[in-house]
């Protein structure tokens, strides 16, 4: 049986088997039977294939590795766990945006500290000059998912207030090439910020406000499936949700 997955990641990149042969150093043949016949890569070479290809190794090949190795894999994508997000610092904040080539993903309710931070703001703008595309993900001031948790963190319509809030914040950078924002209506069991294949995961504890639960560090690890978790979760979110002004 052919490997499919494989087969759509090369036609999505744009890329021919003889161009992944050259840019992993294999035989043509090699990459070819790995399509065609669904034979397994040695480790260095599915390593090589999934980073060149920009998914993860365990979706080419899923089988490839033991739910040991996962684990393992997934356990050395924690960088760091702090107790609450005000014990985040604003370098750490930072240095995660400044440091993204390629994609700024934020995914939250209101998210009004990171709004209301002008040089935050500015340097998510200089960044999609730069040709980062930036994504942000608001609630829908107006959805019962919103009302519903500021019930839960006891501010009330507090929440929607400061969702409204956050999109007069966001307006330098709203409509600019590379940066859209997007407006959701789902249950939010976290926070996301994503910087390329590092993130900051805001937990959500009912009853408690953003800033007081436990945020994760992580950044992502060939085999590992933690991050690929909150990736499809923001992904998912992103497809239904409703472009601000549309």
């Amino acid at each position: 049986m052919g490997n499919e997955r494989l087969r759509a990641a090369l036609l999505q990149k744009g890329v021919s088997v003889a161009e992944l042969a050259e840019a992993i150093q294999v035989d043509p043949k090699t990459a070819e039977r790995w399509i065609t016949q669904g034979r397994q890569p040695y480790r260095r070479h599915r390593f090589a294939t999934a980073s060149y290809l920009g998914v993860d190794e365990t979706y080419l090949w899923p089988d490839a590795l033991t739910r040991e190795h996962v684990a393992a894999a997934s356990h050395s994508e924690v960088i760091a766990i702090y107790p609450h997000r005000w014990t985040v610092t604003r370098d750490v904040w930072g240095r995660l945006f400044s440091e993204a080539s390629e994609e700024i993903d934020v995914l939250v309710y209101s998210g009004l500290f990171l709004a209301d931070d002008a040089g935050m703001v500015r340097l998510f703008g200089e960044k999609a000059r730069s040709g980062v595309r930036v994504r942000i993900l608001l609630g829908d001031p107006d959805s019962a998912e919103v009302a519903q948790r500021g019930a839960d963190e006891g501010v009330g319509d507090g929440m929607a207030a400061q969702i409204r809030s956050a999109l007069v914040l966001y307006r330098p950078i709203t409509g600019m090439e590379n940066v859209e924002i997007r407006l959701h209506d789902t249950i939010l069991y976290n926070s996301i910020y994503r910087a390329d294949d590092e993130y900051l995961i805001n937990t959500h504890v009912y009853g408690t406000r953003a800033g007081n639960a436990p945020v994760l560090h992580l950044r992502r690890v060939a085999g590992g499936d933690m991050v690929a978790t909150y990736a499809d979760s923001f992904e998912r979110v992103w497809a239904r949700a409703t472009p601000v002004g549309s």
